[in-house]
This record gives structure tokens, sequence and C-alpha cells, in this order.
């Protein structure tokens, strides 16, 4: 047991799963959210204040709720019921679960929890889901970890809720890389900044001396690649987020721009102009070789590779108009998807490989949409003034995108703020940023 706790994060002393408990009920009698069809109605969910002993661990208990309450509902799946209407309290649930006090309140769901501070001070939350309908546990968990670290743990304890009932890996244990933008418009500052999901923990990356855009997260390290105007000279950047290094990707002639990782985070796609002509490139991060991929007159650029690796989808006006492409890992076999009305840009693919998310341009409005990789299926998810720059979460089942207002005459307006929205297209919300934000990128689970 000793070895197996070495080999854990050092944030978290260890992890105990205490059970995946199941009474023999029917599994047609489980709490469950069918979430494969169009329009899904929120599961009724009680959260109560995780119990402790002394005024510090209350205090700590009770905000673990908070973040786990908020993270639920702010998936679209879950209605966390308002705590003045608990009939039994949370002091009680260790003993005994009056499940009746709980069906009255038309609670499906129940979780409960502890937080014990032990004597080396690290501190011990352990949370439990109940069945409230088949009067069961469905699961729960127990982890030991500094007393920091209560944020992070709620975000994982939310995870484990939200894949237990859905069946999908959660995606509150994650961070957002950004655009923090702030001036006037005349004379914007932009800084790399990085928050969690829930927009806790802000900080910036870099200090708002150079242009800074399109950040886009390694799917396997804590890296990510950005557009910086650095000395006035467009390049793809390298950050890594941990020792806080930076390098410039290439030495290429021109500008390079549109950066991402391809899902092994082994290459970068990027964008390279040149003489009014813009392709595509792979870069071998280990090696530090660049081999071009399209050879075309026209502007190729944006370019994101499938889950597998072996396809890319990129936008090109190689047919008059921006449109969306697919290809292999050359363009020999380019093949346009997109054919509805205006211009498709910044498609991006989703992490399942099922779907492709864009930004469209019809009509002075723009759309943030989906369609699978054969260009069927296209559906609109938002629309407003300026839409734009779509980006997955983990599990594919949610879309970021910055919106920008409209400038007034006066020169007001024209903010930027970050936007989420389901597949669904019904729970649009916005993010909390403390200012300004645009060109969210969403990193996978953190290890």
């Amino acid at each position: 047991m000793k070895n197996i706790m070495n080999r854990l994060p050092f944030w978290i002393a260890s992890k105990v799963f205490l059970a995946f408990t199941f009474y023999g009920f029917f599994a047609s009698a489980e709490v469950r959210i069918d979430i494969t069809q169009g329009v899904v109605s929120p599961i009724p969910i009680a959260i109560t204040e995780f119990h402790g002993s002394s005024s510090q661990e209350r205090q700590v208990g009770a905000d673990i709720a908070q973040v786990i309450t908020s993270n639920l509902e702010s998936s679209g799946l879950f209605k966390p019921i308002d705590r003045k209407a608990f009939l039994q309290q949370s002091e009680s649930l260790s003993s005994k679960i009056e499940f009746n006090d709980w069906r009255v309140i038309n609670a499906q769901a129940l979780v409960s929890g502890n937080v014990k501070r032990q004597d080396d001070g690290r501190l011990r939350v352990e949370f439990r889901l109940w069945d409230v309908v088949a009067e069961t546990q469905m699961t729960g968990l127990a982890y030991f970890t500094k007393i920091d670290n209560w944020r992070r743990v709620s975000h994982i304890i939310a995870d484990a809720i939200y894949k237990r009932i859905t069946g999908e890996t959660g995606i509150f244990d994650t961070r957002i890389v950004y655009i923090a933008e702030s001036g006037p418009q005349t004379r914007r500052i932009t800084r790399l900044a990085i928050m969690d999901q829930d927009g806790a923990n802000q900080r910036f990356l870099t200090d708002g001396q150079a242009l800074v855009l399109t950040p886009r997260f390694s799917p396997t390290t804590q890296e990510i690649t950005y557009l910086s105007f650095f000395n006035d000279a467009p390049r793809v950047y390298l950050f890594n987020i941990e020792t806080g290094r930076q390098e410039i990707l290439g030495t290429f002639k021109g500008m390079t721009f549109a950066p991402r990782f391809t899902p092994d985070g082994n290459e970068v796609l990027m964008s390279h102009a040149e003489n009014g002509n813009s392709d595509i490139y792979l870069m071998d991060l280990r090696t530090r070789r660049a081999r071009r991929i399209t050879r075309h007159p026209a502007i190729d650029t944006s370019p994101s590779a499938s889950p597998d690796g072996k396809r890319i989808v990129f936008n090109s006006d190689r047919g008059g108009s921006p449109q969306i492409y697919i290809m292999s890992r050359s363009d020999s076999d380019a093949k346009r998807i997109s054919f509805g009305k205006g211009r498709y840009s910044t498609p991006v693919w989703s992490p399942r490989g099922d779907l492709i998310a864009f930004t469209r341009q019809y009509k002075g409005r723009f759309f943030i949409g989906v369609m699978r990789p054969d260009g069927s299926g296209e559906r609109m998810l938002s629309e407003s003034f300026l839409d734009e720059g779509p980006t997955w979460s983990p599990n594919g089942r949610v879309l970021m995108f910055f919106r920008k207002k409209r400038t007034e005459r006066g020169g007001g307006g024209g903010e930027s703020y970050i936007f989420s929205v389901d597949l669904t297209g019904h729970n649009l919300r916005r993010v909390v940023t403390p200012g300004e934000a645009a060109h969210p990128a969403w990193s996978p689970l953190l290890p």
C-alpha cells in the first residue's frame, strides 16, 4: 500500500474507492440520465453540506458542497434542490438515511459527505451518492489531501457523480486557457490567462506586452501552443504551464498561426503564410522538423486532427469562399464537407470523433454549429453578432466559444466574453471571468 501511495500525484496523498455498491435492485430502477436524447430533463438532486466536527471542517464541507452544486447545475443535466427544503440534517446522514424525507422533496439522488482533518494536517474528504428511489448507495469515494486542495477534490467528486449517473466522463476537473482582453478597442491589451473550468484560480501567463491569440491545450501534457506578435513578428509559441518556459516553434519565413496539437501531443499543426499564400504544416515536437501538408494556391488554415490522428479537418477558400475540408495527412484527397450558405471557419474535431464544430458567418450574423465528418447533420447551437472559436470539453458534450458585442459609434461596446453550450443547444451559459475574454481552449482532465 505504501508503494502505491508514493506513486500518486503530489497534491493528493491517497485516493480510496470505498464502494461501488449495488443491492440487487433492477437496473431499470436505478437513477440514470439518458443524454443521447435531444432534450434532457435535469435530474433533481440533493447535495448536503459535508459534515465536520470543527468550525474549519464545517466551513470546508460547506464550500465543497457548494462547488459540487455549481458544477452539476452548470451541466444542465442536474437540478440541485434548495437546501432550505431539506428535512434531514447532514450530521445524521452518517448513521441513517431517512429516504422518505428526501422523496418528499422530490429528490431522486442524494449526496452526503464528511470532512475530517487528520493528525498530520491532511484533510480526509468522503462522499456517498445515494439512489433515493431504490434506497441504495450508488458509489462512494474518500480522499486524503492537503487542505488547500479542497476545491480540486470538489471537482473530482462532481466528476464521479456525473459519470455514475450519466455514464460519461466528467468535465469539471479541467482548466481553461484563454485570452484576457482590456483597454479601448483601438489599443487592446491581450494576455494569456488560465483558470479552472468554473472560473476559479484565475492567473495570467503573459504580461500583455505583445498581442497573443488562439491558445490551445496539449491533450497529454501541461503545455499550451499559441500565436504571439512579439516584436511585431507573428509566430507560434510553445508554453509549459508548470515551468513557465516558452519557445518559438520553427524558424519560418513569413507568418505562422492557427496552431493546434495532434491527439497524441507529439506534433503541432499550424498554418504558414508567405507571399500571399497560406498552407498547413505539421511539426514534430521531438525533432522540431516541420513537414508541409497542403500545396495549394488558396488560403488553407485552421487545421484540426481527428482523434485517431489519421485525418485533418481544415478551412480553405480553394472553392471560392471559406469552407471546411477533410483530408488525410496530405491534401491529395481533400474533400469539401460544408455546403450551407455563408462562410465556414475554425473547424475543430470532437474528442469522440463523431462531430466537427465550426464557426459560420451568414447575413451579418455568426453561428456556432456542428456537423458529422461527412458533412451531414449540420445544426446551429448559437447565434449572435459575433460568435467564434469553438473548443470541445474532454467528453465531447459541451462547447465553449467567445461572443463579441457590436462596437458602438462612440467607441463603446465591442466587449468579448466566453460562453458554453451543450449539444442540445439549450444550455447556453456565460463563463465567469474577471474581465473580457476570448479564444478559450479546454484542457483534458487533469492528471
